[in-house]
């Protein structure tokens, strides 16, 4: 712990965007994907700055509810040099703010393939996913152990069948299953509503869970410089995966691939390959994009 007497010095600093549905958003623009993103932000310089790399990324904020005052959504993440494991300091009132149904465009969502959702702001969430449901259009979720210890509330239980595909990290399907296997819990998520189930666990790979049976994707072998938003990352490129209509298997290495690229680079967001790169990197590894 550093003190007065013996500060701890870092070395390296910069600002980077984050969140779920947020990195998730950058990733799939960044990969080529027309995207929107729907949330909400402060009218402050960190808000500005929280901002920043959704406008490089092309994302399309025209839908953004922004509340006047600074921006809660403010996270310290203390990257390790050695390993590229993080530590979390949110910022005291971190995600006061929802979006609320009343908040939404039904039009404006419905005029997508796909609608990706993460566990907070449920109450818009459920309405977006209803509205996409009637639309016969896909909706996607990450669920986190993290963000959901104990119980699946009854209302992530409703979401959860109003989606087609579950992509959630470590320990969230035993949280929903009460199953300890990852393949069993995810034959049983199944059942909840979604077609498609996948759970990540960083670098021993995922699992993907299908009515025609599971297998396990592992991860690339690359050097590690950060970790953090590798899941969001992962997400994001699933996205663009299933709106190129690639099966399962291959979805899987993309995404795969996706975010073992940005663990190789310092940031969240700024480590997200373009997709051309993703494309080079497989091929070297002998694993050409479909035609």
């Amino acid at each position: 712990m550093a003190t007065w007497e013996d500060p701890a010095s870092v070395s390296s600093f910069g600002f980077d965007g984050g969140g779920m549905v947020g990195t998730a958003c950058c990733a799939a623009a960044r990969l080529g994907a027309s995207v929107g993103f729907i949330g909400t932000a402060g009218d402050d310089l960190s808000a500005e700055m929280k901002l920043r790399s959704f406008v490089e990324c092309g994302v399309d904020l025209s839908r953004l509810v922004v509340h006047p005052g600074p921006e809660p959504n403010v996270m310290i993440v203390y990257v390790d040099e050695a390993t590229g494991e993080r530590i979390f300091s949110p910022l005291t009132g971190f995600a006061k703010h929802h979006v609320q149904p009343e908040d939404l465009d039904r039009d404006y969502i419905t005029s997508a393939q796909i609608l990706h959702l993460d566990e907070f702001n449920r109450a818009a969430a459920l309405q977006a996913a209803r509205w996409m449901h009637e639309a016969g259009r896909t909706v996607c979720i990450d669920c986190s152990r993290t963000s959901s210890p104990g119980p699946v509330a009854p209302d992530l239980l409703e979401l959860l069948g109003l989606t087609d595909v579950l992509i959630s990290g470590s320990g969230f399907l035993r949280c929903l299953t009460g199953e300890a296997d990852v393949a069993q819990a995810g034959r049983q998520a199944l059942g909840l509503g979604p077609r498609l189930v996948v759970e990540t666990d960083g670098a021993n790979g995922s699992t993907t869970v299908t009515a025609d049976g599971a297998f396990h994707t592992p991860a690339f072998e690359v050097t590690v410089a950060d970790t953090t938003g590798a899941g969001d990352v992962f997400h994001g490129a699933y996205l663009v995966a299933l709106l190129r209509g690639w099966d399962p298997r291959f979805s899987a290495q993309f995404a795969t691939a996706v975010a073992a690229i940005k663990c190789m680079r310092l940031g969240g967001r700024g480590g997200i390959p373009a997709f051309a790169d993703v494309a080079a990197f497989l091929a070297e590894r002998g694993l050409p994009l479909p035609d």
